[in-house]
C-alpha cells in the first residue's frame, strides 16, 4: 500500500513483539535442560550473595528476596489440590447424605503428586527474582539502613516455623513432593 506511513508507536509495537518471540523461544529451548538452568540460577544467586556480603549493604534487598523464595518454595512442595480441603469437603458430603462415589481405601488409591508451582515457573520466578535482586543492589536507593543479624534470625526463625508446619502437613497426609524412588527406563536405540 503505497503512501501508507507507519508510526513509531507500531514500530516500537512491532520490535517488542519480535524480541518478546525470540526470548520466548529461547526459553522454551531452555526447558529440558533442567540441572543446567538450576546451576545458572545457583551461580546468579551466589555472585548475588557474594555482591552483599562484599558491599555490606543492601540486607533489606537480601532479606526481601529470601522471603519471595521462600514463599516460591513452599508453593513447589505443596500439592495443587490440598488434602485437607478435600478430605474437609469429603466430610460435608458424607454428613449431608453421600458423594456418590465408590468408597476405596487410601492405600489402594493411586494419586500422582501434582505440584501447585511446577518446576520450571519455580525457576523461572526464582531466577527472575535473583537477577531484580541483583540489579537493585547497584542503586543506593534500596540500601535501606537496617540492623541485619535481626533480619537473618527472624528469617532462620520463618524458615524453621514454615518448614516444620509443611513437614507435619506432608506426614499427616503422606505425601512426598519429591521423586526418589522413581524407575527410570533406559532408552533404547
Amino acid at each position: 500500500m503505497e503512501g501508507e506511513t507507519t508510526t513509531p508507536f507500531a514500530n516500537v509495537a512491532a520490535q517488542t513483539t519480535l524480541l518478546t518471540q525470540r526470548y520466548q523461544f529461547y526459553l522454551d529451548q531452555s526447558t529440558p535442560y533442567v540441572f543446567y538452568r538450576w546451576v545458572g540460577s545457583a551461580a546468579l544467586l551466589f555472585f548475588f550473595m557474594l555482591r552483599i556480603v562484599l558491599s555490606q549493604g543492601w540486607y533489606i534487598v537480601c532479606y526481601s528476596l529470601g522471603i519471595y523464595l521462600l514463599n516460591l518454595f513452599l508453593a513447589f512442595l505443596q500439592p495443587k489440590f490440598d488434602p485437607s480441603l478435600e478430605q474437609d469437603m469429603k466430610e460435608r458430603e458424607s454428613e449431608e447424605g453421600g458423594s456418590g462415589e465408590l468408597p476405596t481405601r487410601a492405600d489402594e488409591e493411586f494419586r500422582p503428586f501434582i505440584r501447585r508451582l511446577p518446576e520450571f515457573k519455580f525457576w523461572y520466578a526464582s531466577t527472575r527474582a535473583t537477577g531484580i535482586a541483583f540489579v537493585c543492589t547497584w542503586f543506593a536507593i534500596f540500601d535501606v539502613p537496617v540492623f541485619w543479624p535481626i533480619l537473618l534470625m527472624y528469617f532462620c526463625i520463618l524458615f524453621a516455623i514454615t518448614m516444620r508446619r509443611q513437614i507435619q502437613h506432608m506426614i499427616k497426609y503422606r505425601y512426598l513432593p519429591f521423586d526418589l524412588g522413581k524407575v527410570r527406563y533406559s532408552r533404547r536405540n
